[in-house]
């Protein structure tokens, strides 16, 4: 299993006293020294973390893959056809949202993604959508003619009891099949953590885990190598 670090909040943090530090590219280095198999970061419209200059210099500096979350707009576009990421993944943003909630509804938008899709692919970009485990989705996703899809595993996460948690697991599960049936690859993530992670990562399918805040919340006790390394052990 793969294992993509989100360094988001590594920006956060910085942002709070707009100074320098801590520098999320530093944080993907250590990140990538420690066995993380690509690096991942939002570039929102409202620059609330990540910033134009941690984009190019990520570019530059990523040995592995750096995968670009971005909304499908043509200002983010541009910007992805520019940077050149080996990744985008196109997700849905709202301004007044803490983070992303939910998975793009590409079904109701099919004709504004799948042109997106198009141009950031022409450029040589592979194209992943995030979405929730719903089939209706997935189906979506492929008639978009993404190579990819990484299936929202927020619900899941958050589940209240047990039985909730195996119905969101189960969809989960029915979502790779379709998607793997249709021929694009799958990746999984948003709310995973330490404790929930390593049934996510049995699922037969899923390429690679998607993985932020949690990462930087233990790294801001225990660092970052530690912290990717303990996560890592939890999904092999």
């Amino acid at each position: 299993m793969k294992v993509g670090v989100n360094v988001d909040h590594v920006a956060t943090l910085r942002q709070a006293r707009r100074t320098i530090d801590p520098d999320p590219i530093v944080a993907a280095g250590i990140a990538e020294e420690a066995g993380a198999d690509s690096i991942i970061v939002h570039l929102r419209e409202d620059r609330r973390h990540i910033q134009d200059r941690d984009l190019k210099l990520l570019r530059q500096k990523v040995k592995t893959r750096l995968n670009l979350e971005m909304a499908a707009i043509p200002e983010m576009v541009n910007i992805a056809c520019e940077v050149r990421p080996d990744q985008a993944t196109l997700v849905p943003e709202r301004r007044e949202e803490l983070t992303t909630e939910g998975g793009l509804d590409v079904a109701g938008r099919l004709p504004e993604i799948t042109k997106a899709n198009k141009t950031l692919q022409k450029a040589g970009i592979v194209v992943s959508l995030f979405i929730d485990p719903d089939i209706r989705q997935v189906k979506a996703a492929s008639r978009a003619g993404a190579q990819m899809v990484e299936l929202h595993t927020g619900n899941y996460c958050d589940a209240k009891d047990d039985e909730a948690r195996d119905i969101e697991f189960g969809r989960l599960v029915a979502a790779v099949r379709v998607a793997k049936d249709l021929g694009l690859r799958v990746s999984a993530g948003h709310g995973l953590t330490y404790g929930n992670v390593t049934r996510v990562a049995r699922i037969p399918g899923v390429e690679e885990l998607n993985i932020g805040h949690n990462i930087v919340a233990r790294a801001v006790i225990a660092g970052m190598e530690k912290a990717v390394r303990e996560m890592i052990d939890l999904t092999r």
